[in-house]
């Protein structure tokens, strides 16, 4: 099967001696689609980009000390975007 993917030099660099992200997350959609037994799930993007933006967002507003507009800032989003996005998780 041959699958798209971003040229390393697209990708930001992992920190040395750390497995990319895209890995873990290549490896953990692996699993998620194994675990269908065959079936296609019907709603994939929404659930990958709910289990990765909750925790995204959690870690990086706890780096940032809580400080919504450097927290956006280091995401490269909208002030505003991050707010409606905590408030839709609940963690505003």
């Amino acid at each position: 099967m041959n699958v798209p993917t971003a040229s390393r030099a697209d990708a930001s660099p992992a920190p040395s001696g750390h497995t990319p992200l895209r890995d873990h997350v290549s490896k953990s959609v692996r699993r998620y689609l194994h675990d269908f037994n065959g079936c296609d799930p019907d709603d994939l993007y929404d659930v990958v980009l709910r289990e990765i933006e909750l925790p995204l967002f959690a870690e990086v507003l706890r780096h940032c000390e809580g400080n919504q507009s450097r927290a956006a800032a280091c995401l490269g989003i909208n002030r505003a975007t991050l707010r409606k996005k905590l408030k839709a998780y609940g963690l505003a």
